[in-house]
């Protein structure tokens, strides 16, 4: 039986390898790699490392959205990083990212200064500005869609490490911290309920790197792809938030980008590796 006693923190917190959880085995107090492994490099200038978790599908959807539009200069790499098994604390992961989270970029465009980018939002920024695509020019607009931007940096972790956590992974069920969370969640629905109200994208009538952004974790959300907790929540009340979900996942570009790094689901949703825009073609998941 579950001891039901209240919990007294100690005076000094100390590291319980056996906590449990779905991730207690990557989970650690301490950065740093834990193993030697160089990543691997292809052909093209960006060298992406990554796994099609909401905050990798950002980038992958950038990607082929770039594409789309013509910028040969975006091809790129897309390199598997199993997180469960702990490639994200190898050498060459932490040289690019000393965060050890995924995604991570390596812009080899300049072979003698490589760029490294992480954080997922960050690299969305760059890859904007690199390609002055997806990012309003006027001033006022363009902070209207950082805003949204840095909205969503900062409001996923509620959404994910939080209610995620303890609704989905936790090894065991509390109510004080799922109804935290679920508060919390169903406040930023709402939010972005309101806003997609009274405009088609988040930033207004264009398209831009918030959507790409938000999409992956509430557009997915409001689909009740996540945690199976789409009764729980009530999504289907987000009506407007709904229909932006909608009307993004329509996007050719989007339907490949979030098929990028993908291990799990149909296998025609799984693209583990992306070398060549070919690969969507020709490449199954067991020859990858």
């Amino acid at each position: 039986m579950t001891d039901s006693s209240p919990y007294t923190p100690p005076a000094i917190w100390q590291w319980n390898k056996e906590s449990g959880g779905k991730f207690a085995s990557i989970n650690r107090p301490i950065a740093g790699a834990t193993h030697d492994k160089d990543l691997p490099v292809g052909k093209h200038p960006l060298q992406l490392y990554s796994l099609a978790t909401p905050n990798g599908v950002k980038v992958t959807v950038m990607l082929e959205e770039l594409l789309a539009l013509g910028h040969r200069g975006a091809e790129y790499d897309a390199w598997l990083i199993p997180i469960q098994e702990g490639a994200q604390f190898s050498s060459g992961f932490v040289a690019v990212n000393p965060n050890s989270k995924i995604p991570a970029l390596m812009d080899r465009s300049d072979a003698a200064n490589p760029v490294r980018v992480f954080e997922s939002g960050a690299i969305l920024l760059y890859l904007a500005e690199k390609f002055g695509a997806f990012l309003p020019k006027d001033i006022a607009q363009r902070a209207e869609c950082l805003s949204w931007l840095f909205w969503q940096m900062g409001s996923a972790p509620f959404l994910g490490g939080g209610f995620g956590h303890f609704y989905a992974y936790a090894p065991e069920k509390y109510e004080y911290p799922i109804n935290r969370y679920a508060m919390e969640v169903k406040r930023q629905m709402d939010v972005l309920n309101q806003r997609l109200a009274a405009h088609e994208y988040l930033a207004g009538a264009e398209y831009t790197v918030a959507d790409m952004a938000a999409w992956p974790w509430y557009g997915a959300l409001a689909k009740g792809q996540l945690y199976e907790a789409g009764e729980f929540l009530q999504v289907h009340e987000y009506t407007h938030v709904v229909r932006w979900a909608d009307q993004i996942a329509k996007r050719p570009a989007v339907q490949r980008g979030r098929k990028v790094n993908r291990t799990w689901g149909e296998p025609a949703s799984q693209l583990h590796e992306r070398h060549d825009a070919s690969d969507f073609d020709t490449n199954l998941p067991s020859t990858v």
